[in-house]
Parts: C-alpha cells; structure tokens; sequence
C-alpha cells in the first residue's frame, strides 16, 4: 500500500482512487495520480490491487471512509474484477447516505454499457453469477448502474477526443474546487501567531485539514485582498482568535466583516468558530476594555460608517458560542482546547450539507444516516422510530424529513398526533392531514377512508410523511397510510414499539440517547454557552451529564438551570441528584429546574402544562397577567430555561376558528409549546398536591371532573378546570357545583371541531337540575362552554374580571342583568349560532372589547 496508514482519524485522505490495475496502472491513472499530488492532496492509492477474497480488507474500508472524494476509473475489465466491484459497493453505500462525494471516470468505455450493465461489463457479471452468490452479485449490478448515471468525464480515446493531459487538469481542478469547500479560514491577531494560533494550524493540519492562515497585514485602509476574500468565500468554517491585539488590526476587522456578511447570508451555510484568548467575550460584545481603545483609534483615522459595520461584526462575534480560553493558573492547558477545537472542526465536516432541524442539533449524525439507509431500501415503505420520551426521536424524525422532503411529489410532518387528536378529534386530524398532502381541501366523515376518488388521489402521489407521537396503531390505519403510491415513504415515532409492529411498521429502529462527548457537548451549550465545560466545571459537567443518561431533553434543561450559577449552587444540586434512583433520575433533572423557579413561575408553568399549551401566546398572555404580576418575565424565564418554548405557526386553537366555515383561519401566530415530558410532569405536580381531587388546584381529567362536579366536591383549591365533553358521558350536577371554587379561573369546557360540524342534542353533555340558571365565581377570567346549555348567567355572577367568553351554540336568552357595567378587562365575546339568543346587555362599560361574534 502506497498511502495507506492505521490512523484512523477523519479527513486522513483527500482523494480515494479506485481503478482496475491492468488497465490504467501505467497510463492514465499513475498520471491522473502523480497530478493529484503535485496538488499536495493525500491520495490512497493501492498499488497492489490483489484480489482479496470476499470481504474489503479493513485498511482499504477505512481509506475510503476517511477520504473526501472517490474517483472510480471505469475501464473495460473493471468489473471483472471482484475486489473492485467490492470496492465500489462500500463507496456507493457511503454515496447513498450523503457522506461521500463520487465522480466515475468512464476510461475508452460507454457510460449507457455503465447504466445497464452491457458490453464487455455484461460478460463480466455474468462468470461472477457462475462463482458467487446470487444477492452478492445484484449488490454489485446495482452499485455499478448507480455509478454510471453520475456526472464524470467521458474519455473515448478517439481521434476527436481531447488530450488525456487536459482531462487530467480538470479533473483535478474540480477536486481542488470541491476540497475548497472543506477549508477552514482562521483570522488571528499578531500576538497569537507563533503560540496558540501556529499550534491550532499544526493541530488542524495533522489531520488532514487544510488552513488558510492570516500571513500579512494590510496596508493602511485598503480593503481586503480578492485573494483572501476569495479564501473566505470558498471555506465552510472561520476561525476567529480574538485576543487583545485582534480589534487593534483593521486587517483582521475587514476579515471578520467578510465573514460575518456571509453568517447573515439565508442561503449559505458558513460556520463560524470564536476562540475568545486571554479575553472576556462580554467585552466583545460591547467594544470594552482594550477594544474600546482600538475602535477609537480607529474612529479617528477610518471612515464612521466603516468602523460602525467593524464594530456591529465585531459585537456579534461576541454573542456566538465558541471557546473561552482564560490563561489562569486553573485554566485547562491549551493543548486540551485545541483538541477540542480540532475534533468539533471534524465533526463539523463530517456533516457539511446537513440541514438543521433545529437550534442545537448535536450527536443524531449516525442516526439519521442509518434512517437515510432504510429509506433507500424499496421493500421498507413504514420506518418506526422507538425510544423513551425526550430521547430526540422528533428531531431526527425532522432532520430526516427536511434531509428529503425535495425528493418527493408531496409531504406533510403531522407533529403531536396523540394530543392534537384528544384536542380536536381523530377525524378532524385526518381531513388537515390529507389536505395538505393532496393540496386541497378534504372533509371525510367516516372512520375509513371510503371515497374511491381520495383513494385513487393518494395512490397516484409518491408521498412522504411523518406521522410524530403515536400511542395507538389504529391512528396509522387511520390516517390512510396504506393507500400511499409507490415510493411512498412514511416515518411513524412512538414511545411504544407493540403501536409500531401493530401499526405495520416494516422496520423499527430504535432512537437512543446521546455518548458522553455529544452529552457533554449539548450540555455545555446551554450551561456555558459555549461548546467545552468552563474551567473549574469540568468534573461537575462530567456528573451531571451522567445523571442525564444522554437525555436530550434532559441536558437542554439541566444546563439552562445551571448556566450563570455559582460553583456552591452547582454541587448542592449535584448533591441531591446523586441519591436518586437511576430509574428516576431523568424526571428528576427535569423535577430539579422546577424547583428552581419562583411562586409565580411555577404556577404560569403548571397552567401552561395543563391549559395553555399550543395556546397563541398572545392570548395566554393575556389570560395570565390578569391572574399574576410579571408574566413576561416569568414567560422569558421559563423560555431559558428550556422548559417551554416559542413556535411560530398556523394555529388552529379556538381563538381563530371560524365557527361560520367550520374551517380554521390559517393565520401565523407565536403559539406556546412545551415537550411532553415537561406537560407530564406539571400535571403529576398538581396531581401530587394532595389525594383529594377537590383539593388539586387544576382538573383535565374526564373521570376526575365528573367526581367533582357530580359529587359537589369542589373547594377553594380549584383555580381551572380543562375537559374535552366528547370524551365525557352526560352529567347531571348541582346548580351550586361551582359555588365553592370560589378561587377558579378558568372554564374550558370544548368539543373537537370535527364535532362542532354536525349540531347535535347529544352535545350538551352537563346539565344541572334546573336548566335555567348556574351559579358562577367571580374570579373567572376565561369562560369557555361549547353548547353551553342553561338560559343565561348567573344574576349572582359579576363579570368584572371576565376577558374572554365564548358560549358557542349555546342555549342561553341573555348573558347577564344590565346592572354589570364594570366589565373593563372584556375583550372577547363569541356567541356564535346562540339560536335562542334574544339580548345582548349593555355592553359600554367593555372599553377593551376587541371581537364580538
């Protein structure tokens, strides 16, 4: 072997050339080679090209998985040749996936004999199908067709054909175009040059990486070189050393302006790295310390608008996460930050392409890639991902979907399937669902997809779905997955794998949690804001990111809890976690930063878990002010904290249904959202506040609602109540029932929209024993009752701190008596098909009204 190596380190070859030795040795490819290497690439080349017997020997496996780009010169006896048809079979799995750049060489060969497998080639794989197994050699037939419908270089050899001289120079431009493209920029002040940043380069070198260091510095206010404006625009990844000295040159701020131009650019998928040396990031980011005396020097020699655009670049550095290297005497030596910053850059570049499906996407590479290779598979038509909740199994199910979604005719990423149908209703679920992917509106009444028409629809479209949280394999069915066209790929998650195999799935791969260097990666994210523990924290990082047991979720909120607390606050909490069981360990992380939060934030977490969640948050707002002081705090708190988030999405919550449609109002709203683990959690947290139903300050639960309501069970604990009636039987209950929550908040009492479609008596499922009156607290904010069913209000109930009422298809003749004029907080009223609706009162004391339906 002519290159080959036992290191296994990434990024070891820039080039893995892959030819039939009898044919090309001593022409064409010794040539192409010695070309490549002229070049300085790293070129595996094996000089031998014995046959091996049947396997791929592990040195030339490893070659080619640690290589950029292979070239494959196809002659007329290549594939006569077992070990390189084997050859070609490892390259083209690794092709398949996205992991390898491939370009064939069609050497004095047709591409069409390539494509199907005729001519010489023919004679070739037919004496194979005499010798070896039939499987084994329909791997190699169809390797071999792939490779000749890729783009490559057509050498015929005749007299009309080019001089092999040129081939051979634009085969190696193109290698070192595209190997341009996994280059790293480093931008570096004078004062780290021959220290830390010369051994960064040697570091990055060693492995095969090729770096574009900063050797000169311009000269008094020119701009930046095309040559190194070129190097930035062809790397993927900058670098930046920001030390003491960096903002002092106006080379160095016309580097970092480049970069961070590129950063902002939607379409380009530039990286960059900060290493703050010997500095404090916060002084990046507000121009202080030896930087504000830079940028003033500069103020008085540099145009303002240039140093400005200098200043905005430089400021913005500030904020992105990277490495924070002190210098103390109980700093890290910086030999171990230049690891790191060595095998992110790799993990980095193993991945260039990949398309983030979300903010802090670390450690799912070798997850997706293996759900990319059963998706390429034509007999596994339903992949189940299986794992315990927050374990990722969404997010890879998204990386996979965005990954994929171009290729196919029409797609839909159903999120949330197992609360949206206790939300809305099974059958409403499916109408949005086939909606989108047949893109047009469907209205399907019945439990199977009866309608010849949407069959037929469906089994014409090469579709790819995902179907996010299912627990019940009745909703895969459901759903019309069977009906899909050919080629149709559908993607099903589910904490269960029995829902899985019942629901069809024809493979189930089950999604685990992250190693310790990804944990310990995610983690620091959101603990440092950086991507290595702080100095100090390494050994505290090392103990919680195994209390975690690689929980995605569960590092995300254990990190945010811990980010800017003290070293006694860290061990305190370490402490406490060490005794808990390793079963309970998770809930207990997530349990930890609960308890972390203030009265008021804990109960806007609680009402958000059990009756804001998927709200607009507007609304939410809104409703939450009115009962604490400082919700927009407490929200921002519970945001960085990662126990909830923020999506901005189409919404279809009651507050912008269109009950005249029957169809939702697609308007982009910011909806509050929050993992599932963190709703069961808040819910087992009021559950947890005492045995007595009345005495748990929220009720959701259908069973537990009728207790209380049937039983006159409610006290003064009560502050909400949130109950779907469809999943209740009809209740009788005491026109006094609600009489002795005399603290509750909130009533939402809905049906499904699916539902709400068809009136029906049945509907009104509570009912007291006089149909015409119900007494009410008044304390409730927010007021919601679908076929509300008695003739008005309470004349007892004030409405003074009512916002919202909504009384759809209600039964009512009036809402309340004209003497109620203090209804200043009001600012919605749906009364929608009241049909026995005969007055409306007063309504001039509700200056805040916004909506009246």
């Amino acid at each position: 072997m002519g290159s080959s190596s036992s290191s296994s380190t990434l990024m070891k070859y820039h080039v893995f050339l892959s030819f039939r030795g009898e044919d090309t040795r001593l022409n064409f490819t010794t040539h192409l080679l010695q070309a490549l290497k002229d070049e300085g690439l790293d070129v595996f080349f094996d000089e031998e090209k014995l046959e091996r017997g049947d396997q791929l020997s592990q040195a030339l496996s490893r070659a080619i998985a640690v290589s950029n780009i292979s070239i494959i010169v196809l002659s007329a006896d290549y594939a006569s040749s077992k070990s390189c048809l084997v050859e070609l079979s490892d390259i083209m799995d690794r092709y398949s996936v996205g992991q390898h750049t491939v370009r064939p060489i069609f050497y004095h060969v047709n591409p069409s004999d390539v494509v199907k497998i005729d001519g010489s080639f023919k004679k070739s794989f037919d004496e194979h199908k005499t010798k070896r197994s039939v499987d084994e050699v329909k791997q190699w037939e169809t390797a071999f067709a792939e490779v000749g419908k890729l783009q490559g270089w057509h050498i015929d050899g005749s007299r009309s054909d080019g001089p092999e001289t040129q081939y051979i120079k634009d085969i190696v431009a193109y290698v070192m175009q595209k190997l341009m493209k996994h280059q790293v920029f480093l931008s570096l002040g004078e004062d780290t040059r021959l220290n830390f940043s010369n051994h960064l380069v040697n570091a990055l070198e060693k492995v095969g990486i090729n770096v574009f260091p900063d050797n000169e510095t311009l000269k008094k206010g020119e701009k930046l070189p095309p040559t190194y404006s070129r190097t930035i625009s062809a790397s993927n990844l900058s670098i930046l050393v920001v030390s003491k000295a960096y903002a002092s040159s106006k080379s160095c701020l016309g580097e970092l302006s480049d970069i961070m131009d590129r950063k902002h650019n939607p379409n380009d998928k530039h990286i960059v790295l900060p290493v703050f040396y010997h500095v404090d990031p916060s002084d990046v980011r507000n121009s202080g310390g030896h930087f504000k005396t830079s940028f003033e020097d500069h103020e008085s020699e540099q145009p303002a608008d240039r140093v400005q655009q200098w200043k905005t670049a430089f400021a913005e550095v500030g904020k992105l996460k990277g490495w924070h290297i002190e210098g103390g005497k109980f700093d890290r030596p910086e030999t171990e930050y230049i690891k790191d910053i060595v095998e992110y850059v790799i993990k980095k570049f193993t991945n260039i392409g990949f398309e983030s499906a979300s903010e802090e996407l670390v450690g799912i590479e070798y997850q997706k890639n293996a759900i990319l290779k059963l998706i390429k598979q034509k007999d596994c038509r339903v992949i189940g991902l299986w794992g315990m909740g927050g374990e990722g199994k969404s997010t890879l199910a998204e990386a996979v979907y965005k990954k994929l979604s171009s290729e196919f005719e029409t797609h839909c990423f159903l999120q949330n399937v197992r609360e949206e149908i206790k939300k809305q209703g099974k059958e409403s679920i499916r109408n949005k669902f086939l909606s989108g992917l047949l893109k047009s509106n469907v209205d399907i009444g019945t439990p199977s997809i009866g309608s010849t028409l949407t069959q037929e629809r469906l089994n014409k479209k090469k579709v790819l779905a995902v179907l996010d949280d299912v627990d019940d394999s009745d909703q895969i069915d459901y759903m019309g997955v069977k009906y899909f066209g050919y080629g149709s790929k559908t993607i099903i998650t589910s904490r269960d794998r029995q829902v899985l195999e019942s629901g069809g799935a024809d493979t189930i791969h089950e999604v685990k949690g992250l190693n310790e260097n990804d944990s310990l990666q995610l983690f620091s994210t959101f603990a440092f804001k950086q991507l290595s523990p702080a100095v100090g924290f390494e050994d505290l990082s090392r103990r919680f990111v195994k209390y975690t047991q690689g929980n995605p979720l569960a590092l995300k909120v254990l990190g945010s809890d811990l980010n800017k607390r003290s070293k006694n606050y860290w061990e305190s909490k370490v402490e406490k976690l060490k005794d808990c069981p390793p079963e309970k360990k998770i809930s207990e992380v997530l349990k930890s930063s609960y308890d972390g939060l203030d009265l008021v934030e804990q109960n806007i977490f609680l009402d958000i878990a059990c009756f804001f969640k998927g709200e607009p948050m507007e609304r939410a707002k809104l409703i939450l002010s009115s009962c604490y002081t400082g919700v927009e705090c407490g929200i921002n708190k519970l945001v960085g904290k990662c126990l909830i988030n923020v999506s901005s999405s189409t919404n279809f919550s009651l507050d912008y249904f269109d009950y005249s449609t029957m169809w939702p109002c697609k308007l982009l709203r910011d909806a509050i959202d929050m993992h599932d683990m963190l709703e069961e959690m808040g819910k087992d947290i009021v559950c947890q506040e005492s045995k007595t139903l009345g005495k748990c300050s929220r009720l959701w639960n259908p069973k537990h609602v009728e207790e209380v309501l049937k039983y006159n069970k409610g006290t003064d604990r009560i502050q909400g109540i949130k109950v779907a009636l469809s999943r209740m039987g009809n209740l009788l209950f005491q026109p006094s029932g609600f009489e002795s929550m005399i603290n509750l908040r909130c009533i939402f009492f809905y049906f499904p929209r699916s539902w709400l479609r068809k009136e029906h008596e049945d509907y009104k499922k509570l009912h007291t024993y006089q149909d015409d009156i119900i007494s009410l607290p008044n304390e409730l904010r927010y007021l919601v009752w679908h076929y509300y069913p008695f003739k008005s209000l309470s004349s007892s109930f004030n409405p003074k701190n009512l916002i919202t009422l909504e009384l759809p298809y209600g039964n009512m003749e009036q809402l309340w008596n004209e003497v109620h004029q203090d209804l200043v907080h009001l600012r919605e009223i749906n009364l929608f098909s009241c049909k026995n609706l005969k007055k409306i009162p007063n309504l001039l004391g509700a200056l805040n009204l916004e909506k009246l339906d």
